[in-house]
């Protein structure tokens, strides 16, 4: 018997999963629903998009899907190290046994988009663009959409709700997922949500490729103030430059600017590198740019039933501190995927054994998001120690010191749950510090 699967959401996660799931054969059917617009057809736009990087897990969950890899690799580029830029001018160049792969998550989503349009058609699986999801049942097993349509005789925008019943919903709909909210109508469902003290802007510098300034494309570059503004900087395959400035919410020295000239300066005085590739064109797209925050997510099961599952960030969002989410949101569907391998594609065994085998990795991530690099330039400094002194023990007595903590998440395909143990001295001073320096402000 055929069962029906709703995807809600169709980010990466989302859309890996119907790969993993078509390929079984003619055991579902997929219908996605996604809130924004077909990004194969509608114009780039930046402010809803940012630059993700991929290790080898991530690349290794969308590497088992034959034809993926080159495509992604065509819009990606890989990192062999980052780069630290120093105030005084002086750089510090940490090599990567691995490259990461980084790309623009749109360009991500709209190589998985084309390769499913490719290999599979309306029978087997449909896509639905603007379509919000309203509503939940799990008693009734049915989902609630909006369709925002257009009259063409008076093009005024219209909204219609219709519902559509499953088998299998999964929620891959974000942090603050719809689906996830369902799961509060049912028993012993517990979720921490919470915002990470540090906020964001995405920064696009067209113009990189055209400058006087010429930063390494192969690495990622890094700024860091002593109030723990973070600036990441990347290049991307068409030449150009984005990347975020991380500012803590309690030191905002970006929600004061209020006009191009300003922020001109403010990137010219802290980070001139930046400062120098931006124009003024760029420097008005960033204010008027909304400052984004970070919603983390801890959630006690990611099931519900034999019919309902949370994926990625609706299940264990992350602060983008550590470069994880997507990698972990990819990994959740190999996980899912070798479940359904392991119980025959029996649902009710294939879900409840997702939560017990996945929940304590989802929790490390947030944990080790939150709590994984410091805020303090005096932790700060005591990390860059620790990570040297970790190589280098690592390198000499492999068999009894493990790999420092940054090689750990972002070289190996460990379990989040077991980094975390080994990490869990250093993860609770950090936690402890950012606790007490909390409760001072």
């Amino acid at each position: 018997m055929i069962k029906k699967v709703v995807i809600v959401g169709a980010g990466p996660s989302g859309l890996l999963l119907a790969h993993y799931l078509l390929r079984r054969g003619d055991r579902y059917q997929i219908d996605i629903y996604e809130r924004r617009s077909d990004p194969q057809t509608i114009s780039f736009s930046k402010s809803r998009t940012y630059p993700i990087s991929l290790n080898e897990r991530g690349m290794s969950a969308l590497r088992q899907i034959e034809g993926l890899e080159e495509p992604i690799k065509a819009v990606s580029v890989e990192m062999t190290g980052t780069v630290f830029h120093q105030t005084n001018g002086k750089t510090r160049f940490t090599p990567r046994k691995k490259p990461l792969v980084t790309l623009d998550r749109t360009n991500l989503v709209i190589v998985l988009l084309k390769q499913l349009s490719q290999k599979y058609d309306n029978n087997r699986l449909q896509i639905h663009f603007d379509c919000p999801c309203t509503a939940v049942d799990f008693v009734a097993k049915n989902v609630t959409f909006q369709s925002v349509l257009a009259e063409s005789s008076i093009e005024i925008p219209t909204k219609k709700e219709f519902t559509i019943d499953y088998d299998l919903l999964v929620g891959a709909d974000g942090s603050r997922s719809v689906v996830r909210e369902g799961f509060f109508s049912t028993k012993l469902f517990e979720c921490e949500a919470k915002y990470y003290p540090t906020d964001y802007k995405s920064i696009f510098l067209d113009n990189a490729n055209n400058s006087n300034i010429h930063l390494k494309s192969d690495n990622i570059h890094t700024w860091r103030l002593d109030d723990g503004t973070l600036m990441v900087a990347l290049n991307q395959v068409d030449g150009t430059m984005s990347g975020a400035i991380n500012f803590p919410r309690e030191k905002n020295q970006v929600a004061g600017l209020s006009s191009a000239k300003e922020v001109l300066k403010f990137f010219q005085d802290h980070f001139p590198v930046i400062g120098q590739v931006m124009t003024e064109e760029e420097a008005e797209a960033f204010l008027n740019r909304p400052i984004s925050r970070i919603l983390t997510i801890r959630c006690n099961r990611y099931h519900q039933s034999d019919s309902v599952l949370l994926m990625g960030d609706a299940a264990h969002a992350v602060s983008s501190s550590i470069g994880q989410g997507c990698n972990a949101a990819l990994e959740d569907v190999v996980v899912f995927d070798n479940l359904l391998n392991e119980y025959n594609d029996d649902l009710a065994d294939a879900l409840e054994q997702f939560t017990v085998r996945r929940q304590p990795d989802g929790y490390a991530l947030v944990e080790l998001g939150d709590y994984a690099f410091p805020s303090s330039t005096k932790l700060f400094v005591e990390f860059i120690l620790r990570e040297f002194l970790a190589k280098t023990l690592h390198r000499l007595f492999p068999k009894f010191f493990p790999p420092s903590l940054i090689d750990l998440i972002f070289e190996t395909t460990v379990p989040y749950s077991e980094i975390l143990n080994s990490y869990k001295g250093w993860v609770s001073k950090v936690k402890k510090s950012s606790i007490l320096a909390a409760e001072q402000e």
